[in-house]
């Protein structure tokens, strides 16, 4: 009884000897990154020399080249990941809303991307409410051949609870009732327009897709509830299939190797504006994590992927490319840890898909409170969709990343729009991220053992049905069990 309790408290003495260690490169990173980092500028470089980062333009091609460049010039063996996509870009549109089919008046309004190559309908407006599928079955059908207005996010005044679907979701079940086509309302003020997948499944859909604004739509709202309306959407796309690429830099791990953690986040941007907050901050912080670690000459017992991604605004093509690439090549069990950054800022904690990993997130999270009180040490545990962990989440494979922080400047609001611009980038927020995540990395690659492995297709499907994940996996034909 002895021995087993002093082997006990040996194994926790070295346990928290080995983690007390990562103290001192932990001040090593964050002295490198508050010092030395390049990201602010390096997206500043890229916003105004390249503009926005559409996958499968010449500007996608061009961000390509420049993460690749920059990693390489950090002392990367830098590889591209090449992968087909549909290419989606935006002709011509025009919308029209009015009382009668003979008198419509044109309002601003963006297209949805994936929208047809040409679509020309005329119909009456039916209000679906939030666009979910028991809006439309309390309509009995009404929607067949009309066109709907829904709501981008959840009214207000909606009952506790009520799902926030995503836009493709929405634009799923208004195909499934027969709908010939889509109005989405965004809910910011101002008239801000917001593009977007409207697929989910990043091909083309059947029906055409517009976004309006908030004022336009609920003024439309009301008049639908005292007389019929109308409305004409007439646009042209263009759609191709075409070669994308993601760039990946691997840091070789020393004592295990084929151990993997992937550190991702989407290159790609929509084309409204320049993609600063949605993905810039994300993305040129990985870069920089990138280059902290060659700076500090710093080496992990795992191997580090820094992935940078494309054709995530598509519908999450490239970390899906990248899953399907690890599945042919039968390394999907080497990834054991996926940290994903899409529109990450200034983080107070760390978020992950598993509870086991609490303690030792918490136990770093403490030694970064050391270095800055403004990291708050907080935690969270749970499961969420659409952006580049899903595919890896859907594995079974342990995701995680940044949480806690606020965009910087108001910038939510500006999300897929044409405010999306380099001027609301915050420098020292961007910088932590930085500096916080490395050492999140840090931790992963060098931790002893992860109290974590990959998911069984069984436990997966518990997981994702504890986390209120199967009915919009469903609606996108993600749903497997």
């Amino acid at each position: 009884m002895r021995i087993s309790l002093f082997l006990l408290v040996f194994c926790a003495f070295i346990k928290v000897k080995a983690q007390d260690n990562f103290s001192a490169a932990f001040n090593k990173i964050n002295t490198e990154v508050q010092s030395n980092s390049k990201a602010y500028i390096n997206l500043k470089n890229a916003t105004e020399s390249i503009g926005h980062r559409l996958t499968g333009s010449a500007n996608g091609e061009k961000a390509e080249e420049y993460a690749y460049k920059l990693l390489a010039s950090y002392g990367y063996d830098v590889k591209f990941q090449p992968f087909e996509v549909e290419s989606w870009s935006r002709l011509t549109n025009e919308t029209k809303i009015g009382g009668s089919k003979d008198s419509l008046t044109k309002i601003t309004s963006v297209t949805l991307a994936h929208s047809p190559v040409k679509a020309n309908v005329i119909a009456e407006m039916v209000d679906l409410g939030n666009g979910l599928e028991e809006d439309y079955k309390r309509d009995a059908g009404n929607v067949k051949g009309k066109i709907a207005l829904v709501f981008l996010g959840v009214l207000p005044g909606s009952p506790e609870g009520t799902p926030a679907l995503h836009r493709s979701e929405k634009a799923a079940i208004a195909i499934k009732y027969g709908a010939s086509g889509i109005i989405i309302i965004n809910g910011v003020k101002g008239g801000v327009l917001l593009t977007g997948t409207a697929s989910v499944t990043g091909k083309l859909i059947t029906i055409p897709a517009v976004c309006i604004g908030l004022e336009n739509g609920m003024r439309i709202k009301e008049k639908l509830k005292v007389q019929q309306q109308f409305a004409s959407l007439n646009m042209t796309n263009f759609s191709g299939v075409i070669k994308a690429r993601n760039v990946i830099a691997t840091l070789k791990g020393t004592d295990l190797p084929n151990e993997k953690i992937v550190v991702g986040g989407h290159l790609d941007s929509w084309d409204l504006a320049t993609g600063a907050i949605d993905n810039g901050i994300g993305s040129f912080a990985i870069i920089d994590m990138a280059r902290t670690y060659k700076a500090l000459k710093l080496e992990n017992k795992r191997t580090v992927e820094f992935v940078l991604f494309m054709g995530e605004e598509q519908g999450l093509l490239g970390s899906k490319a990248y899953v399907e690439a690890a599945k042919h090549l039968n390394t999907l069990d080497q990834i054991k840890f996926m940290l994903n950054y899409d529109m990450t800022n200034d983080p107070k904690g760390f978020a992950t898909s598993r509870i086991e990993m609490k303690d030792l997130f918490s136990s770093w999270g403490s030694q970064i409170v050391k270095i800055d009180t403004g990291f708050k040490n907080m935690f969270y545990s749970g499961a969420w969709l659409h952006s580049d962990h899903q595919p890896f989440m859907l594995q079974g494979i342990p995701i995680g990343g940044g949480t806690g922080g606020d965009l910087p400047n108001n910038s939510g609001p500006y999300y897929h729009s044409d405010g999306d611009v380099f001027k609301l980038v915050d420098e020292q927020e961007l910088k932590n991220t930085v500096r916080y995540s490395a050492m999140l990395v840090y931790g992963l690659a060098n931790t002893p053992v992860l109290p974590v492995e990959r998911q069984s297709e069984n436990v997966i499907k518990s997981f994702l049905k504890e986390n209120n994940l199967e009915i919009p996996l469903k609606i996108a034909g993600e749903w497997r069990w």
